[in-house]
This record gives structure tokens, sequence and C-alpha cells, in this order.
């Protein structure tokens, strides 16, 4: 199996003869021009800030000294694939909001801001001289041994020669003489190098490309969601008693009563209270029917969801499209978590959005299916106001979906639902 990693590469066969000796020399060789470059151009931000700061000038500078490891760490990330095949994603959040200032604020509420910095400073003050040590230990003192025998002979050869500074050669021989330490010397510092070097990317990935705070922020928003959906739930169960109260049990009663007046009197007034009795029964089944469409239609249980949300973009005020090509059944979960997510996009784009028109568009890729809510109207939705977006992250999310959402200010307001699920079969 081909090694992903530096350390794998290491302890696996014939690693001299593979290309991870020379990633880990390029990679430590960018690292230290890269660490060189950050400590100049740190001393001097914090030098002008600190001395323009007197006169306020530089207290922003300083203030924005905070943010100066998300470059860093950005092109870290990036640099990273030399000694690392593995993914390294950005841990940071994207904001609420678009714009400057919700981008800001989030920015310094987030650990992996703080983290950055702290790399940013570790890499300018630590990481490029140690980087440095081993290129030199491990690559300059082979060279300087095996170029020996060809320096002495162009530069002097009939005198001495200081091999490294500390060693002198006297003759030619005993310059070929150190041939052989040279090259062992190279063989050991390759593995040096690449000792290095993986250590310096296991560093780099715990600071700037953490796997375990995206599994616990990823956690955490399960709970919040959860939470979020017991009260939703809640919330939903007090209509149902509520509409069931106001609405059709109310009909009931009267229709109880129009019939009970109905069995005490005779002749045409009789007929009459049966056909008002006949009437609530209407409304009241007419309400019952709209109060479980609610909960869950039939329409969607019997025809799947492109049917389902057809019938919803029919009841829509917003004229609404729909191009949905989901050949076959989903898994009931999917399509209940989709039905009611395209349903409350929908509803939300009737109240806010001012649209004219709007979309709905969906279709398996693999073992996902992707459906996309669209509509014309003046943009600016977020999932942090209001409920409607925070109900259907929570929806979504339940189902193991992501929800990806672009409303600039103006239009178009576009939602990206993508939830994981295979096909089944419910023709048997």
């Amino acid at each position: 199996m081909q090694s992903r990693t530096a350390w794998q590469a290491l302890t696996g066969r014939g690693f001299l003869v593979t290309g991870w000796p020379w990633r880990a020399t390029v990679y430590l060789l960018t690292g230290t021009l890269a660490g060189a470059l950050e400590l100049v151009l740190l001393s001097v931000a914090l030098t002008v800030g600190i001395v323009t700061g007197v006169f306020l000038v530089g207290i922003p500078l300083l203030l924005g000294l905070g943010l100066c490891g998300l470059p860093v760490a950005a092109a870290e990330r990036r640099r990273l694939r030399l000694v690392d095949l593995e993914p390294a994603p950005s841990p940071h959040r994207d904001p609420e909001r678009p714009g400057f200032w919700p981008w800001l604020r989030t920015r310094y509420r987030e650990q992996a801001t703080w983290r950055d910095l702290a790399f940013a400073m570790l890499s300018a003050a630590v990481l490029w001289p140690v980087e440095l040590a081993a290129l030199v230990t491990g690559l300059a003192v082979p060279a300087a041994l095996l170029t020996a025998p060809a320096i002495m002979a162009v530069a002097n050869p009939d005198g001495e020669m200081r091999l490294l500074k500390t060693w002198t050669l006297t003759s030619t021989w005993q310059a070929w003489a150190v041939l052989p330490v040279g090259a062992v010397a190279l063989l050991v510092g390759a593995y040096l190098v690449t000792v290095v070097a993986a250590a310096r990317a296991a560093l780099t990935r715990l600071l700037v490309a953490p796997r375990e705070p995206e599994l616990t922020e990823r956690v955490d928003e399960l709970t919040r969601s959860r939470v979020r959906l017991v009260d939703a739930f809640e919330t939903e169960r007090r209509r149902i008693e509520r509409d069931l109260h106001d609405g059709a049990q109310q009909r009931l009663v009267a229709l109880t009563m129009t019939l009970g007046l109905a069995r005490t009197t005779s002749g045409q007034e009789t007929g009459e209270l049966v056909s008002k009795a006949h009437a609530e029964a209407r409304l009241a089944l007419d309400e019952l029917r709209e109060l479980i469409h609610g909960i869950y239609p039939k329409l969607l249980i019997d025809r799947g969801l492109p049917v389902a949300v057809d019938d919803l973009a029919g009841r829509s005020p917003v004229p609404v499209k729909t191009d949905l090509d989901l050949p076959g059944r989903l898994p009931e979960p999917v399509e209940s978590a989709l039905y009611f997510a395209v349903s409350e996009a929908l509803a939300n784009v009737a109240k806010h959005s001012a649209a004219t028109s709007a979309w709905v568009t969906a279709v398996r890729h693999g073992d996902h299916v992707r459906v996309e809510i669209g509509d014309d109207g003046v943009g600016g939705a977020a999932t942090a106001r209001g409920t409607g977006l925070a109900g259907l992250v929570d929806r979504i999310s339940v189902v193991g979906g992501t929800l990806d959402l672009s409303s600039p200010p103006g239009g178009p307001t576009l939602i990206r639902l993508e939830v994981p699920c295979a096909p089944i079969d419910r023709s048997a």
C-alpha cells in the first residue's frame, strides 16, 4: 500500500529510493524560509504597533496581529501535503451572516484563530531554526564530506583544507578517505531530515488542522440541534392540541348539539338542522384532513417525494418550478426530512423573500441526494435569524445531511440540502 505520510514511509521498504526524502527536504527548506520571513514581518509589525500605539495609530495594527496566524496557517495546511497526503481542512467556522464584521467577530471568538496565532509565533521563534539545523546536519554536512576531494583538487591541490571548519585535511588521499563517511552520513541524514519533517507536520496538523475539535464541534452542534428539535416537537404538539381544540373539536361539539336539537324537532326545521349538521361535519372533516396533512401528508406516503413537492409547489402563493430527478423511492426518514425542509423553505420564500418566482430541484449523486431551493427575492437570509432556517438545519442534521446557504443582499437566495441515502424498493 502506498504511504500517505512521511511517518508511514519511514517504516516502509525502499524508503531511500522513494521521493519522500526529497519531499521532506523541500518541506523543511520552505519551512525555514517561511519561518524566517514570518519572524521579520512579525517583528516589524509589533515594533511599529508599539511605537505608534502611543499616538493611538498603532492600536488597530496591534489588534490586527491577532489575525496574523490565519494566512500562516492557511499556507501551512497547503504545504502540509508535501509530507502528509491526508486532507487538512480548515477548522474555522463560516460566519452566520455575510459581511466583514460578522466574519471578524467569528474569527476572534473561535479557538482556531488563537491556535493559528500560537503556531505563527512558534514557527517564527522556534521551528525554523530547528528545521535549519536539521538541514545542515542531515544534508550540508554529508555534502561537504562528499565534495571534499573535488574542492581540494580545484581550490588547493598541494596544500591544506579546513573541512567543516574543524577538520584539517593535508593531502588528497585524506579527502578521498572521507567519501565513505560522507555516503553513510547522507543515508543517515535522509532519515534524520524525514523524521524532523514528519514531527513538524504532526505538530502542524495538531495546531492548524486538528481532527478532534471538529468532532467536538460536531457533537456540540448535534446536541444543540437535538434541544431545538425537542422544543420544536413540543411546540408542534401544542399547536396540534390547540388546532384540535379550537377547530375540529368545536365543530364536533356544534354538530352534536345540532343533531340533538334535530331529534327534538319535526317538520321543515328538522331538515334545516340536519343540513346544518351535515355542513358542520364536512367542515370538521376538512379541518382534520388539513391537520393530518400537516403532520405527515398521505401523498408523500403513497406517491413519494417528487409528487409531494409538486403538490407543495402548486399550493405556494409564489410560482414555483420543480425538477426532481429521483428515480425510485428514498428511505422514509430521508423523504420526510426533505419534504418538510422544502415545505419550510417555500414558506420562508412566501413570507420573507418578496420573490416573484422560486424553484426546487433534486438529483441523486451516488449515495447522496442533493436538493436545491432558490428564489429571486431580496436575499439577506441567515440561519441565525428566526427559527425557520435553523429548523431546516435541525431536520437535515437528524438524517446526517448538510445545509449550505447563499443569500447575498439583493438576492438571489439558494439553499442546498445534501443528504446521504440509499434507494429502497417499496414495490414488493
